[in-house]
Parts: structure tokens; C-alpha cells; sequence
């Protein structure tokens, strides 16, 4: 059972001041129970004249864990692997991120940073060679990265396009806290698979009749470190 109760405002006391906030609370119920309680505040300060617009924003998340588990033959050939399935608890995550958006000639610029720090991240792992894979969850995990958008102005009233750059580290940390173990010491800083080192992006939206629209996007380079990592 999950079950998620949550309240959002947005308030612009100033012209060229916007504040937002919200709180949600969530409850799960399964092979344990969890409750976790996420804040979230956020502000935009519009630069008069040059509207430059400079934005920053506090979160914490939970993600519920998956419902998983392992018995049976599945689970003697587990253990004949020298691992073990150990319950799952539920991703907790603390996000700040700031960053400002230009406006020149009708194109938006945007360039921000943001900055993960996550408890009991969930990741996956192979049982032995086999090609069956399950989740886990790793001690504390640190998602950083820096992102430069840049969106069109509407072309011929139809549409616009836009170009992305991301450069992120994503490295984790600890134990494995949750799911499949083999029960090794904690481990230093190491990257994970969710490592994104540098990604292109771009994609258009096209408004068509009675409200309807078609949208695309391209990646490149998505999960791939540099070099050697």
C-alpha cells in the first residue's frame, strides 16, 4: 500500500518576485512500513530591464521500494552464489539547485547546477553470470552536474525547438543496504551506472490543430564516462 497526501503553493508578493513551496507526505506499507515527510521551496527574482531571471530551489524526495522478493529455487541458487536478498527500504533524497535564465533576441538561455545527496539509492545488480537482474540499494549516493539549455522563440507561430548540454557525476558510497548483497565492506567513492558524464540533447515541439502537438528529441551520449572513466 502506498498512499501520498501532498499540498503545493505558488505566491508573487512583488512583480519580479515569485515564491513557491509545498509539502508532501508519504506512507508505505509492504514488507515494512515507512513514512517520510518532503519539504520543498523554491524562488525566482526577475532582474528588471534586462530580465534576467535568477532561480534557486530546496527539495527532499522519498521513492518507495520496489516490491521485490526472492524465494524459492530462485533464492537457494541465490545462495549457492554467495549472496543474499535483504528487505528494501525506501530512497530518500536531499536536492538544492540554483541557476539563472537569459533572455536574448527571443531565445532563452538557461544554465543552472544541481546537487543530489541520497540515502539508500536504488540500483541493480546481476545474479552471478546470469542475465537476471535485482534491485538494491547503496548506503549514500552524490549526483552533481551542471546543465546549459538554450529553447527557440516560437517559429512561424508553430513551434520551437531546443539544445541541452549536461556534464554529471553520479558516484556512490557504503554498503549495499537492500536487496541482493554478497555482504562486502563498504567502498570508497565509485561511479554508478546512472553516471551520465556528458550529454547532448535536443529536441522541437510542433502545435498542430485542435490543441494537439507532435515532439521529438534526440540524446547523445547518454551513460558514457570519458575515456577510461
Amino acid at each position: 500500500n502506498l498512499a501520498a497526501f501532498f499540498v503545493e503553493d505558488q505566491y508573487k508578493p512583488l512583480s519580479w518576485l515569485t515564491l513557491f513551496g509545498g509539502l508532501r507526505f508519504t506512507r508505505f506499507h509492504g514488507s515494512l512500513t515507512e513514512n517520510a515527510t518532503s519539504p520543498r521551496a523554491g524562488v525566482a527574482i526577475r532582474i528588471p530591464r534586462v530580465n534576467v531571471v535568477v532561480h534557486g530551489f530546496y527539495g527532499r524526495f522519498y521513492q518507495a521500494p520496489p516490491l521485490s522478493t526472492l524465494s524459492g529455487p530462485l533464492l537457494q541458487f541465490a545462495l549457492a552464489q554467495g549472496v543474499d536478498f535483504i528487505p528494501l527500504h525506501g530512497e530518500r533524497d536531499e536536492e538544492y539547485q540554483f541557476g539563472v535564465t537569459l533572455p536574448i533576441k527571443g531565445w532563452d538561455i538557461d544554465a543552472g547546477y544541481f546537487h543530489t545527496a541520497a540515502k539508500n539509492f536504488f540500483d541493480h545488480d546481476a545474479l552471478g553470470n546470469s542475465n537476471i537482474f535485482f534491485p538494491l540499494t547503496i548506503e549514500r549516493a552524490r549526483i552533481r552536474a551542471f546543465e546549459l539549455t538554450a529553447r527557440s522563440p516560437q517559429l512561424f507561430k508553430r513551434g520551437q525547438f531546443y539544445l541541452a548540454y549536461s556534464h554529471q557525476h553520479a558516484e556512490g558510497q557504503g554498503l549495499v543496504t537492500g536487496g541482493l548483497t554478497n555482504f562486502s565492506p563498504p567502498a570508497d567513492l565509485f561511479f554508478l551506472d546512472h553516471d551520465q558524464r556528458d550529454t547532448l540533447s535536443t529536441g522541437f515541439t510542433i502545435n498542430l490543430p485542435s490543441r494537439s502537438y507532435v515532439s521529438g528529441n534526440v540524446r547523445y551520449g547518454s551513460g558514457f564516462l570519458e575515456g577510461d572513466g
